[in-house]
């Protein structure tokens, strides 16, 4: 007798002895819930997903928008001890003005002349910048208008005291006179 013929043997006796086992078969109401479970279940990983991507790009954002303060700060740590010697560079630049015509060419008038370039030096390379402002149109990004004068309207007229910008950013703007037009001719000069 060969393998097959046992085995075959075997399962007739155990079907006479009423040893067979019940395969379930599922019913397809069964089917079709497990596919609702299945479909409920893709949509909860579908979301989770979603909500993982959404954090993920949160926290590169927060990465890299902390990174950027990171790096201002740094770039502006300075701009206190700048604000603070810059009463001192325009205390030397009057000085200098006020120098008598007879004393211009002494040798102490040089020495500060030349500790007064030294300290712009050393301003510029920290990325100090004069904010030009006589003759420009008013800007009060750059401009601060102390008071207006007769002259072109919306012009600087006089720069009353420097402004810098520490790279891009001002970190004092300058004092300005802003021309606001000609006066009109008052009744008595008319007549």
């Amino acid at each position: 007798m060969t393998k097959r013929e046992k085995s075959f043997s075997q399962d007739e006796e155990k079907v006479e002895q009423g040893e067979v086992e019940q395969l379930e078969v599922e019913q397809p109401e069964e089917i079709e819930s497990v596919k609702k479970v299945i479909a409920g279940e893709k949509e909860k990983a579908e979301k989770y997903l979603a909500n993982w991507q959404r954090a993920q790009a949160d926290f590169i954002n927060y990465k890299r928008r902390s990174e950027q303060e990171r790096a201002e700060v740094v770039n502006y740590a300075n701009s206190t001890l700048i604000l603070n010697i810059l009463p001192v560079v325009d205390d030397l630049e009057r000085a200098l003005r006020s120098v008598p015509d007879e004393l211009a060419e002494s040798p102490w008038v040089n020495g500060i002349r030349h500790i007064y370039r030294k300290l712009q030096g050393v301003l510029e390379s920290q990325g100090i910048s004069a904010i030009e402002a006589e003759g420009k149109d008013f800007d009060p990004n750059l401009h601060e208008a102390v008071m207006t004068v007769e002259g072109e309207e919306g012009k600087v007229i006089e720069e009353l005291q420097k402004g810098y910008k520490l790279r891009s950013r001002v970190i004092r703007p300058t004092k300005v006179k802003v021309g606001k037009g000609s006066e009109p001719p008052s009744n008595n000069e008319q007549e």
